[in-house]
């Protein structure tokens, strides 16, 4: 069974939208991509720090299902670190509200020994730093690593930023990010200036409006489900991540053509993150539901025409 390690952030989140407001809840891009990535076929760890006012119900949650936590520190006397933030009518911008690092601030990943020859590697939105002392610890070079950053390390750790990129095979940014880190405002520009910068692929998310997948002159384009609620969009792009490298992890197959699935893969996952608040959703989830709702993408996206 093939192995995919993970490393971000395992956190508390409080979340406000239009549709309701919730106190400290599980969050954290880890947490999100280690729960989608748990509807594949393989072996996962994730690498992460919290304190010990971290919930034993959340930890038996991600080793039930299949999760390696022996690389998630538990500081004692640490506190977890929290987020809190609020959504504006279009659910598409919010304001933060609180940010505590915690025992995020001094985190010094350490990967577990079975895992540092993992087949993939899924580099979550981090500091440059911890996602670079990650790659520095494996044993043999993965498969495929998987990067997602954002602008903050864009504004305030550049330099960081653009060593990792060269060490990475695919780097998926939302399309703001992508103008930011090229320069460029047409994405088909942005992503082939990325591409310069190291990543062979380029996976550009654009929230409701899908995500687009490039690799040298090739472009796939996934939509986003129509849904008829959306409660909360946080830890979409993270699970739409796990997704896309959980069905890479289990398939062995790191082709275009192979990625176009795991996008599709993604973007399924991630419309069923943002029906609830935080990761209740992906913690209900059955396997029947996400492949009854992959047949609604592919009705969604098929047809036929005469050329």
């Amino acid at each position: 069974m093939n192995k995919l390690l993970i490393v971000g952030t395992v956190a508390f989140d409080a979340i406000e939208t239009p549709f309701g407001k919730t106190d400290k809840i599980l969050g954290g891009a880890g947490t999100f991509i280690g729960l989608s990535a748990s509807y594949f076929n393989l072996k996962s760890a994730i690498v992460s720090v919290v304190g010990d006012d971290f919930p034993q119900e959340y930890l038996d949650l991600l080793t039930a299902r299949n999760i390696d936590i022996s690389g998630l520190e538990v500081v004692k006397g640490g506190k977890t670190f929290f987020w809190s933030g609020r959504y504006h009518n279009d659910l598409n911008s919010r304001d933060t509200l609180v940010t505590e690092l915690n025992t995020l601030a001094d985190f010094q990943p350490k990967v577990p020994a079975n895992f540092r020859d993992a087949d993939v590697v899924m580099l979550g939105n981090l500091h440059p730093l911890v996602q670079s002392s990650v790659l520095d610890q494996m044993t043999k070079q993965p498969k495929l690593v998987v990067l997602d950053t954002m602008n903050f390390w864009m504004d305030c750790a550049l330099p960081e930023l653009l060593s990792v990129i060269k060490r990475v095979d695919v780097i998926t940014i939302n399309d703001e990010e992508a103008r930011q880190l090229s320069g460029e405002y047409s994405l088909v520009k942005a992503a082939a200036k990325i591409q310069t910068m190291g990543p062979k692929y380029v996976v550009i998310k654009k929230g409701e409006h899908g995500a687009l997948l490039f690799h040298n002159k090739e472009i796939f384009f996934a939509p986003a489900l129509p849904l008829e609620e959306v409660f909360d969009p946080t830890g979409a792009g993270d699970t739409f991540a796990g997704g896309f490298a959980g069905f890479i992890t289990q398939s062995e197959n790191i082709s275009f053509n192979n990625m176009k699935q795991a996008i599709i893969q993604g973007s399924n996952l991630a419309s069923f993150c943002v029906e609830r608040f935080g990761t209740e959703r992906m913690q209900q989830l059955k396997k029947e539901e996400v492949q009854e709702r992959l047949k609604q993408f592919k009705a969604l996206t098929h047809f036929d025409i005469e050329l």
